[in-house]
């Protein structure tokens, strides 16, 4: 294991002006100050920003690398609005390989390259970056130069530092930024755990990178840990899991498989299961057609849905790649039929098309916490409810979120609370 500098300590921070920043007669600084943090236009004072000094330093970082990594070398993984991958193309990469978890980043990202086309002095921006849903050799065969924004999970930086060192070149060098508060010594471990050398850059704007090199032999053809499966028999999630009708055989598992980046891992959260503990007040058989996960995760929700529902129709969707992926894979392994969408918060399902609807939305964006999903998402059930039909929504307590349910569906009834969590049923007019 190698001892790289914590980048948490507070006497490891140098001040931002000890980093040089990106020359401000570069396109690159032209390039940056056209982007927005799409879709809001940055002009909320609470909002995103488009630019941040993690993307900054990792763009100064990699100046000095791009021209040498060759004309398909350079891929950027976790960008959340276009920075990296537009400040690459400006520093010189004629293209750039880029994997985007959520679709939202993706379309962030392709708004963004028609703002910097001037800037850019090309009107081809879009053609020269290639999307790809998966960390696998699609993108990074080849990849001499990879800029990550640090993920929040230990999971999902894992994920990617396997994928990098498997399927990436020989002298593939790895810039993994982050905000230093979100940093820990773990990160380091993970990376020299697969990379022969990882140091840490200086802080600048209170953002550090960490810098890996050399993949170790071993890291090209060892097992991936991810994804990873597991055998559940949590007792809310085998009841819920059983069909309704008489006679039924009880479940007796349920396996979970789950990409690094997916929320609770191969895990049962505390809201799903809290959620899954009503099962018993959900409408029955007959009634229900026609079903949604919406934010499916690891698909949990859409096995139990399949298993608890064998007549009806199942819909799991989720906007992140990596929830989209476990979810097909829990499915397969546990033989239940459905159909899974990656979409922003279940932008394509039609209109009036279903009979229920459960939900536990997310309440981060990163580490920030926001709600703005969540209300997207009611907003979504509303729309793709049919009349009388259900949403069963688990969220916490104080959040308060039964006046927008009630706003966005329809009558909404509190059916259960614990000290964390609450759950609501709310019923389209």
């Amino acid at each position: 294991m190698h001892h790289t500098p914590d980048p948490t300590r507070p006497d490891a921070s140098r001040h931002a002006d000890e980093m040089p920043p990106l020359d401000p007669g570069t396109r690159t600084v032209s390039v940056l100050a056209a982007l927005v943090p799409w879709p809001d236009d940055g002009s909320r004072p609470d909002g995103p920003v488009a630019v941040d000094a993690t993307d900054r330093l990792l763009l100064a970082e990699a100046a000095p690398l791009v021209a040498d990594a060759g004309p398909r070398g350079v891929v950027v993984i976790g960008d959340r609005f276009g920075a990296l991958t537009l400040g690459a193309l400006a520093l010189g990469a004629e293209e750039v390989r880029a994997h985007h978890d959520t679709i939202d980043s993706e379309a962030a990202t392709l708004h963004n390259a028609s703002r910097a086309q001037d800037a850019l002095g090309t009107a081809d921006v879009r053609t020269r970056i290639a999307m790809t849903d998966g960390l696998g050799p699609t993108l990074l065969d080849g990849a001499r130069l990879v800029l990550l924004q640090l993920p929040k999970s230990l999971g999902e930086l894992t994920e990617v530092a396997e994928a990098v060192a498997r399927f990436a070149a020989d002298d593939v060098t790895l810039l993994a930024g982050g905000r230093i508060k979100h940093m820990t010594r773990s990160m380091n471990d993970v990376l020299g755990d697969r990379f022969e050398s990882v140091h840490a850059t200086l802080a600048r704007g209170k953002s550090r990178a960490l810098v890996a090199s050399g993949p170790r032999p071993e890291a090209r053809t060892a097992a991936p840990l991810y994804p990873a499966r597991e055998h559940l028999t949590d007792p809310e999630l085998l009841a819920a899991a059983t069909p309704t009708h008489d006679g039924a055989t009880p479940a007796t598992h349920v396996d979970v498989v789950a990409h690094g980046g997916t929320f609770a891992g191969t895990g049962l959260d505390h809201g799903t299961r809290f959620l899954l503990s009503t099962a018993g007040r959900w409408p029955a058989a007959p009634r229900v057609q026609d079903a949604v996960d919406l934010g499916s995760g690891t698909g949990l929700l859409a096995v139990v849905l399949g298993r608890r529902y064998p007549d009806a129709r199942v819909v799991a969707t989720d906007r992140s790649a990596a929830a989209v992926a476990s979810t097909r894979a829990t499915l397969a392994a546990n033989g239940v039929e459905g159909v899974v969408t990656r979409s922003d918060v279940g932008s394509d399902l039609p209109d009036a098309s279903t009979d229920l609807v459960l939900l536990n939305p997310p309440f981060h964006d990163r580490a920030a916490v926001s709600t703005d999903a969540a209300h997207r998402m009611f907003a979504t059930a509303g729309r793709i409810l049919r009349s009388g039909g259900e949403l069963w929504c688990v969220f916490n307590t104080k959040l308060r979120y039964r006046g927008s349910l009630v706003r966005a569906v329809g009558p909404t009834d509190h059916v259960a609370q614990d000290p964390r969590f609450t759950v609501t049923r709310s019923r389209k007019r």
